[in-house]
């Protein structure tokens, strides 16, 4: 039997040393450093792109409820035009500091009449299936090519278009899209197609 006492042979050429705890600490601050990068990007993309606002008020009832926080799609006019009947976020024209969310009636160059209870867009009646009660005032509006009409579901207990005139285009942050607070609220924002009788 061989009495050799047990020598430690030395690592094998290309075997991988273990790393040192300053290559390991180096290696875990590198990849701390990356994940914050990515979270950091990933926040002002979405910042970027998206809004978050918090309904304020009654006016959009019974669609949009008081204190119901709302996503914002910032690109949705980027190329395209409002379409009758979206949920849009905007500044308020008479204290740019607020913010107002309220729903497109009328498009660029249209007129809009509000008679008997009913809205009209050139002459023609638009359905509105998401009104709990009717409007109680009447009035006409003749908009630019570079406006729109907007009113709150609530028509009868709310600052819009009919008390303030149209709005500016280029006033508009975007177009509501999603609710996601409270939980039990949570979805998709419904859109209507409000084509007018006549088109």
């Amino acid at each position: 039997m061989d009495e050799t006492p047990f020598k430690v042979q030395p690592p094998e050429w290309g075997e991988p040393l273990s790393p040192s705890l300053a290559q390991r600490f180096m290696r875990f601050m590198a990849e701390l450093l990356q994940t914050i990068l990515i979270a950091g990007l990933l926040f002002l993309a979405v910042n970027l792109l998206t809004a978050r606002i918090r309904v304020e008020g009654i006016s959009m009832e019974p669609s949009l409820h008081n204190g119901q926080f709302v996503v914002v799609n910032r690109l949705a006019y980027r190329w395209t035009e409002p379409d009758r009947g979206d949920i849009i976020v905007f500044y308020f024209p008479l204290d740019p500091d607020r913010r107002f969310i309220k729903r497109v009636i009328g498009l660029p160059g249209e007129t809009i009449t509000v008679q008997g209870g009913s809205v009209y867009v050139e002459g023609e009646l638009i359905e509105e299936p998401y009104l709990a009660v009717t409007p109680r005032y009447s009035g006409e509006w003749v908009l630019n090519e570079d406006e729109v009409f907007v009113l709150g579901d609530n028509r009868n207990n709310s600052s819009d278009s009919q008390n303030w005139g149209a709005l500016s285009i280029d006033e508009i942050i975007g177009k509501a899209i999603l609710v996601y607070w409270p939980p039990a609220e949570a979805g998709p924002i419904p859109h209507y197609d409000l084509a007018a009788a006549g088109e």
